[in-house]
């Protein structure tokens, strides 16, 4: 079963297990199952212990720790986990995703075959320049890749390989998890961490290699719910009361230097992403992000304030403002325990690389997983530009991601030895 983490992402992203966000089930696609099922036989292939998978799709296992009675840090080294989810984005299709592999990349805009039009432009990825001479991965343009975070799957999967293959490789107790729905805001929603037995754990989840994440936004979601009246527009006068307008008149006063498209680092954004309307009733469902958590009711102020301008414009439209909990920035659960951290950034320098902290403009399982008491920061996987058609991975990051999680449970050991 020995593949390389290249084979193995190439055969995850041909599985669709795109989320849906408007789901009433769990996992929200019963298609997610397909590839959990599937990595329920690689864990069992591989020799991993108590794996499973439970109703809600979860799937868990354990690599026993192989250090000797002994050593040192015998009964010192905290179990310590490793997540990764399996779906993918709603925003662009996974369905029949064909991988190109590009060996010895040379440089330049990169035309996907599946659709011309559909152009990964080196301009709009400075992160290209350093793939020359690299193999990198893209989708054929009529779909997403699905790196996002089949890679990181492929990762853990390949580290967990490597040690079971180099036993002389020490490290404690290694805990697997891999969940749906992350993609919606829901990849958590029913885990188990007392069943899952880490103290601390990584997402594997992230992007650009080296750069490694102990802050993510803050987020709420806010849905605004304008209803109005229909009736026949040839005898509407006086009587129609169009939700579009409306809600046409709110989007527009959303301020356009506190977008996505126009914000960077550290800067909060109102983002609309999901229009819904006709005449009797319209809805627009918005991201309020921000790294200070205080600052997302400074975001809703604005909400409100805007709602309180377009009112007057619409008498008689009745206008509805909701505020739904997402996650909070991991960053000050982190801090408790500086050691999941530094641990890291030390695996990271084992693996060659010269790491950096960099704020996470969204979220990962371990901002809710951090937030219940399970501490856990976020590991790159060496892919970019996730939820669309120019999504695309290096190999070169998938392998430096496979390195710097051996290194890290054999950190752990060492400086629980230094410790004990």
């Amino acid at each position: 079963m020995k593949e390389s983490v290249l084979d193995r992402l190439l055969r995850y992203v041909k599985v669709d297990t795109q989320s849906q966000e408007d789901s009433e089930s769990y996992p929200s696609t019963s298609k997610q199952f397909d590839l959990l099922n599937m990595l329920v036989l690689e864990l069992k292939a591989l020799g991993l212990k108590d794996v499973g998978i439970d109703k809600y799709g979860y799937v868990m296992a354990t690599l026993p720790g192989n250090v000797p009675a002994s050593h040192p840090a015998h009964g010192k080294v905290p179990t310590v986990g490793f997540v990764a989810h399996v779906d993918t984005s709603p925003s662009t299709s996974g369905t029949n995703v064909k991988p190109q592999v590009i060996t010895r990349y040379a440089g330049g805009d990169i035309v996907l075959p599946g659709d011309p039009s559909v152009v990964i432009r080196d301009a709009e990825n400075p992160q290209l320049k350093k793939e020359i001479g690299r193999t990198i991965v893209t989708s054929d343009g009529t779909t997403l890749l699905g790196a996002d975070d089949k890679a990181g799957i492929a990762i853990i999967m390949t580290a967990m390989e490597h040690l079971i293959a180099n036993p002389g490789i020490l490290h404690g107790d290694i805990k697997i998890g891999f969940t749906p729905d992350e993609e919606i805001g829901a990849g958590t929603k029913y885990f188990d961490i007392q069943k899952f037995g880490a103290k601390f754990a990584y997402t594997v989840d992230g992007d650009t290699a080296g750069e490694l994440n102990k802050e993510t936004f803050s987020a709420n979601s806010a849905v605004i719910t304008v209803h109005g009246r229909n009736i026949h527009p040839g005898t509407a006068k006086g009587i129609m009361v169009n939700s579009i307008r409306t809600i046409a008149d709110i989007i527009a006063r959303m301020p356009r230097d506190m977008a996505p498209e126009t914000t960077e680092g550290y800067e909060p954004y109102i983002h609309p992403h999901v229009l819904q309307g006709e005449e009797a009733k319209s809805t627009v469902r918005i991201l309020l992000r921000d790294f200070r958590t205080e600052g997302l009711d400074e975001l809703k102020q604005r909400l409100e304030k805007i709602i309180a301008e377009v009112q007057p414009l619409h008498p008689k439209a009745k206008i509805e403002l909701e505020i739904i909990e997402s996650y909070r920035n991991m960053r000050e659960g982190l801090e408790q325990d500086p050691r999941v951290t530094d641990f890291l950034w030390e695996a990271a320098k084992r693996a060659g690389l010269e790491p950096k902290w960099v704020p996470i403009r969204g979220g990962t399982d371990g901002s809710k997983l951090t937030a219940n008491g399970l501490p856990t920061p976020n590991i790159f996987t060496g892919g970019q530009n996730y939820h669309g058609k120019t999504e695309w991975a290096s190999l070169w990051g998938m392998e430096k991601a496979t390195e710097t999680v051996v290194h890290l449970v054999q950190v752990w050991v060492d400086r629980s030895e230094k410790q004990a």
